[in-house]
């Protein structure tokens, strides 16, 4: 009797055992559909963000492309205004020309010189071009480019005596410095 007791408590045991291995299998198996499950879910949310990625590096470098070439344009085309509003000025120099060959009339020609000057100067004002004042200034190297200097006496000492060539701001931005002779 203890012999069957004892071969009892064996089946009973491999039994268990049996079930807990069928058991241990298959939570092994659901393991491994979940973990497959999330590598798939991981895969694809990888494809998905590459696909993301590639197209906003795509749509980024046709907007850089795109300004590039805006920006190229706008250079290019920058003058177009300021060359559309001195093309009168220039019909006027060559109808000046003209008269030039056939009028003896000296003052008639400096008189339509002057008008033509005063014309291009105004045109250049509309833009932003303003002289800079210089004569009988402090000098000033943020503004004129000493070419000389002179003995001028003790009350015109560090003052600009003469202009040689004007300077002029462009919207209050020096573009060209004047030449000046500055007294010593």
């Amino acid at each position: 009797m203890q012999q069957e007791n004892e071969e009892e408590k064996l089946n009973e045991t491999i039994a268990e055992v049996g079930s807990e291995s069928a058991e241990e299998t298959q939570n092994i198996e659901a393991e491994e559909v979940i973990e497959v499950s999330e590598v798939d879910k991981l895969k694809s949310e990888l494809a998905e963000s590459k696909d993301k990625f590639i197209r906003l590096y795509s749509e980024f470098e046709n907007f850089r492309r795109r300004t590039a070439k805006e920006k190229i344009e706008v250079i290019q085309n920058a003058s177009e205004g300021l060359i559309k509003e001195l093309l009168p000025v220039m019909d006027d120099f060559e109808r000046a020309q003209k008269s030039i060959e056939t009028t003896e009339d000296i003052n008639a020609i400096k008189e339509g010189i002057l008008l033509i000057f005063n014309k291009l100067q105004k045109t250049l004002q509309s833009k932003g071009l303003k002289p800079i004042e210089a004569k009988d200034q402090a000098f000033d190297v943020e503004l004129h480019e000493c070419i000389t200097q002179f003995a001028a006496g003790d009350d015109k000492k560090g003052l600009v005596i003469d202009e040689v060539e004007k300077g002029y701001y462009l919207n209050d931005k020096v573009i060209r410095y004047s030449k000046v002779v500055v007294g010593n």
